[in-house]
């Protein structure tokens, strides 16, 4: 007999709370309209948290319908409004391994928790960049066993980046389906075998190929991580929270020149693809106990009527009809051809969502941006191994970490800024819905913020680029690097919440865009940039990219401010969002 006291035992709340979904007798049509935001409208999610109602089938029992789930009695990762899935129902890979539970509207997940998941997919977010950005303190080392010129060395890098751009588009258009969860479990277990064979590479041919692998298969929380980001969490609080997600995958290829300069001084060069073979083993255990599905089911929950309709339609035996061969044949042809369509073609056709003027500007300047921070990765590495400075190889790991804190920075006060920017101009403009509560839209994102970062990050790296080319004491390009991490940061953010609000139901599917244009602006960058460097100089080379990118930030931010608007109503016209 349960003790009265602490309430009854989980299994039997779980299976409560499964069995009596909540519907909107109690509040009204006033839950309805919430639970109508919750589920989409890019541009009318309110200021204040949702509130879910909770009733029983009985509609007559007002007491026992205003009463809070008695699942809180034994779970603190959830609000009073929360229903937790019956464990199971829950979707996804091994979800009955999970600690946290599943819930209907991931919304209701408490603060904590949220904060929790989002940490955990920042983690498993830093294993793609980090194995790019890891093997650059070796690459002569690499080039020397293998006796490979530097720039086959680099491929290395260079298609690693490349793979992480056009995987993505498959990760993501399978996770609005397979749910997020089964797809990262599947690609960080495929990272980790990907990462065992590139340690035990025996040519240079066979390292590039399966480091190819291995980005394409962390490259999935590239896209979907995005996803999960939007999942959990309101617009009026997304910009922090997106501010942490991207402290991961941005710190990658900053933390992991340190570990890998230090790892490859003392152990060689395979000790940096063991360390991601250990990094991607924790990332997977994470992913396994920490991480319920979070993607919105599409199925609706069935009424009793219904349910019960259902089941008199399952007893009755179906009816036996005859089929013609032909028809047979016909059926078989048509699935086929879906599934191929659903394989190879479905995930390509969110590139055609480039030609929407809001999705191209916004990834466009993020990709030079991210372009911008390859380029000077290789140059660091470049610059700082040659007189006058010549640094070894730990010393230019430590190098990255000026970056690095720019980055750290900027994702803890960058989002709350923007968020605070966010409910600024949707009070001062009046914009508030039916029920009071205040409208916010995604151009409110490039305020003074954008135009600080468009004017920050350019002239970081034209400062760092002509200090470094006259061999200025290494503190004086460090500093331009920090701030280099300021402004790149806020662009990065920025940019990324904007393409999740822009469409709401395919989350995923914009950052997976944004992930393909940038990672071929580092693919560019990781093979061009040391044969940039040796034939015109850093200061040149960073004094073109830094003008481009002036130029470039200047206008999106006009042009958005201008015509974003319109473009976006066309946009969610367009796609049905």
């Amino acid at each position: 007999m349960a003790d009265p006291e602490k309430g009854p035992p989980l299994s039997t709340i779980e299976g409560r709370n499964a069995s009596h979904p909540p519907t909107d007798d109690v509040e009204g049509p006033g839950a309805a309209k919430e639970m109508e935001a919750a589920t989409g409208k890019e541009d009318e999610i309110s200021i204040a948290p949702s509130h879910a109602s909770s009733c029983s089938e009985h509609h007559g029992d007002v007491k026992s319908a205003r009463m809070p789930p008695a699942t809180l009695y034994r779970t603190t990762s959830v609000t009073p409004e929360a229903v937790i899935v019956n464990r199971k129902d829950r979707r996804g890979l091994f979800a009955s391994l999970t600690l946290i539970p599943e819930v209907s509207n991931p919304y209701h997940y408490a603060r904590r928790t949220k904060w929790i998941l989002t940490m955990t997919i920042a983690f498993a977010g830093m294993a793609g960049p980090m194995g790019s950005a890891i093997v650059m303190p070796v690459l002569q080392e690499i080039a020397e066993q293998y006796h490979a010129t530097h720039t086959i060395a680099n491929m290395s890098v260079a298609v690693y980046m490349l793979a992480m751009g056009i995987f993505p588009l498959w990760w993501s258009s399978f996770s609005e389906t397979t749910g997020r969860r089964t797809i990262y479990i599947i690609s960080f277990t495929l990272f980790v075998v990907f990462a065992i064979l590139s340690a035990i590479s025996t040519n240079i041919s066979m390292l590039i190929i399966f480091r190819t692998f291995s980005g394409g298969a962390a490259a999935s929380v590239q896209a979907v991580g995005g996803g999960t980001i939007a999942d959990i969490w309101e617009v009026r609080e997304r910009g922090k929270a997106m501010g942490l997600f991207y402290l991961g995958p941005l710190c990658g290829p900053l933390f992991a020149p340190i570990i890998g300069g230090a790892l490859g001084a003392g152990l060689g060069w395979r000790s940096t693809q063991w360390f991601l073979v250990i990094y991607g083993g924790i990332t997977v255990s994470l992913l396994l106990f920490a991480l319920p599905e979070t993607l919105r089911s599409k199925k609706g929950l069935n009424t009793p009527q219904e349910a019960g309709t259902t089941s008199e339609k399952a007893a009755t035996r179906p009816e036996l009809t005859r089929i013609s061969t032909r028809q047979s044949v016909k059926q078989n042809s048509k699935a086929y051809v879906k599934h191929f369509k659903r394989i190879f073609i479905d995930p390509l056709v969110v590139l055609t969502w480039l030609r929407y003027p809001a999705v191209l500007l916004t990834v466009y300047y993020a990709s030079i941006t991210f372009g911008s921070l390859y380029f000077l990765n290789i140059s660091i590495q470049a610059t700082f191994s040659a007189a006058p400075y010549s640094f070894s190889t730990l010393i230019i790991g430590l190098l990255y970490i000026p970056n690095s804190l720019g980055y750290l920075l900027t994702s803890i006060f960058g989002g709350r800024w923007i968020d605070h920017i966010m409910i600024r101009e949707a009070t001062k403009a009046g914009r508030y819905d039916d029920r009071g509560k205040l409208i916010f839209i995604p151009e409110d994102r490039m305020r003074e913020n954008a135009w600080i970062a468009a004017i920050l990050f350019p002239g970081a790296l034209i400062w760092y680029a002509w200090s470094a080319e006259f061999g200025v004491y290494w503190v004086c390009p460090m500093i331009a690097n920090f701030f280099f991490g300021v402004g790149s940061m806020l662009i990065f953010s920025m940019a990324t919440t904007m393409l999740t609000e822009f469409m709401p139901k395919r989350a995923s599917a914009g950052i997976a865009i944004n992930n393909f244009l940038r990672s071929m602006f580092c693919f560019v960058g990781a093979v061009t940039a040391e044969l940039a460097i040796s034939k015109i100089g850093n200061g040149w080379l960073f004094t073109i990219l830094g003008l481009w990118s002036v130029i470039s930030g200047l206008g999106v931010i006009l042009t958005m401010r201008r015509f974003g608007p319109g473009w976006r109503q066309a946009m969610v016209e367009g796609l049905g969002q």
